[in-house]
């Protein structure tokens, strides 16, 4: 006699060599992406990288972030990158701000740079932005910062600038180059780089660094990474000695740590010199908050 399928439950059989599984559900890690994803987006349907979606669902699975600012500390990931992209992998035509993953970085022949419209570089140029990371500027593109702030953007990754560029930086007086970077000795030096490149002559322009520093990370309660091995490298003189610890001990915070929002709007008022639209509640409110802290800014002591 046959037993009824709905009495007895169907043999597990496990996947053939080779073949691809599919990824396990866990209820709390798809909530905790569910609401992040939302957060990123917010407020009017934002664009956001695969780094900041995983420092989302940190923030959603450990609010530990919303403590007072005037204790210092960072905070540990409550999950591992491996296990958000494992819940991330089947639901990404779910979440329309999510951007594609970037093609492997290919550097450009000298010879290859675009050459029509020439004469938009017989104008002056009054700033630029130069991103560390690929991610973040495409994710400052498309969201349209470029054209908000009135300023070209461009990655590290692409350097050396074009020289009609600096030409055109050189030819405003007075301009400045941003440097937006992480909170590590690769993004202090990639500063440091750029600075020494581009910043040495009076016509050229002023370098700036709008990246962050260990205060900022440790004020903001970002999330942040360890390396495996402690670092003991050069870092920049203007660093505290808290900080210059805090580096040593192998520790870094990503710039993909700050919320997307925050971050676009931060990055808009350094470039624009903060001169623009009055502030606005409640977001505005936050973003002031971060300014007076020193968010973005070169420490100067």
């Amino acid at each position: 006699m046959t037993t009824p399928p709905s009495s007895v439950p169907a043999p597990s059989v496990p996947a053939p060599s080779g073949a691809p599984r599919s990824p396990r559900r866990r209820p709390l890690l798809d909530g905790a992406l569910t609401v992040a994803a939302a957060r990123a987006e917010a407020p009017g349907g934002l664009r956001y990288t695969e780094r900041q979606l995983y420092y989302e669902v940190c923030r959603v699975l450990q609010p530990l972030h919303a403590g007072p600012r005037r204790i210092p500390y960072t905070l540990a990931p409550p999950v591992r990158y491996a296990r958000f992209a494992e819940a991330l992998a089947g639901r990404r035509d779910e979440l329309p701000g999510l951007l594609p993953p970037l093609p492997p970085a290919a550097p450009a022949a000298p010879d290859a740079r675009p050459a029509a419209e020439s004469d938009l570089y017989d104008y002056g140029l009054p700033r630029l932005l130069v991103c560390q990371s690929r991610e973040i500027t495409a994710m400052l593109i498309a969201n349209d910062l470029h054209l908000e702030a009135a300023c070209p953007i461009v990655a590290a990754a692409e350097l050396p600038l074009d020289p009609r560029l600096v030409a055109g930086l050189e030819r405003a007086g007075g301009a400045v180059l941003h440097v937006l970077h992480d909170a590590s000795p690769a993004g202090l030096a990639c500063f440091e780089r750029i600075s020494q490149a581009y910043g040495g002559t009076r016509s050229g322009p002023r370098v700036r660094s709008m990246g962050l520093v260990p205060r900022h990370a440790t004020t903001l309660h970002l999330t942040s990474g360890r390396g495996p091995h402690p670092y003991r490298g050069p870092l920049p003189a203007g660093l505290r000695p808290e900080e210059r610890a805090w580096l040593g001990s192998g520790r870094t915070v990503e710039l993909a740590a700050v919320g997307p929002a925050r971050l676009l709007h931060t990055v808009i008022r350094q470039v624009r010199g903060n001169h623009g639209r009055p502030h606005r509640a409640p977001l505005h409110r936050r973003v002031r908050t971060v300014r007076d802290t020193g968010f973005l800014t070169w420490p100067t002591a």
